[in-house]
């Protein structure tokens, strides 16, 4: 079953838009009104529950799509020991890569460090983008492979 990031706080019942991301990869896979698919937040506490959420497509629009959370699994695919990845930064795509493999080994935490040597040089705004890229990748790992 497919299993698509949905990173708002959700909860069984609730009638709900999915994330433009996740409406457009819904319809997309061609799903229809009825189809069952597995939510994920992504994280526990500050009101989410963490685990994940069998939803009903309710209705497809043009370019939304609503869903009602039928119920919760406590199921976490976080490995038993939390491994946490330091990692000097690489030169070009490598680090997309990485982040990509990592996510899909179990890793808690991956922690790009500029070292000495470090050839890719991050600053500012092209910072935040670079770290929004690499989170969006992490998502699309953990919807691929759990």
């Amino acid at each position: 079953m497919p299993r698509y990031h949905c990173p708002i706080p959700l909860h069984i019942g609730a009638e709900l838009d999915l994330p433009a991301g996740a409406a457009r990869h819904v319809q997309v896979l061609r799903h229809q009104p009825g189809d069952t698919i597995t939510l994920f937040e992504g994280r526990t506490g500050n009101g989410f529950a963490g685990g994940e959420f069998q939803a009903t497509i309710t209705r497809m629009g043009r370019s939304d799509v609503g869903v009602r959370i039928d119920s919760h699994s406590a199921m976490e695919r976080e490995a038993a020991r939390a491994v946490h990845l330091v990692v000097g930064m690489p030169a070009n795509e490598r680090m997309d890569w990485l982040v990509e493999k990592a996510t899909e080994l179990g890793v808690a935490s991956i922690q790009p460090v500029m070292a000495a040597r470090s050839v890719l040089k991050l600053k500012g705004e092209r910072a935040d983008k670079k770290i929004e890229r690499w989170q969006s990748i992490a998502v699309s790992a953990c919807e691929q492979c759990g």
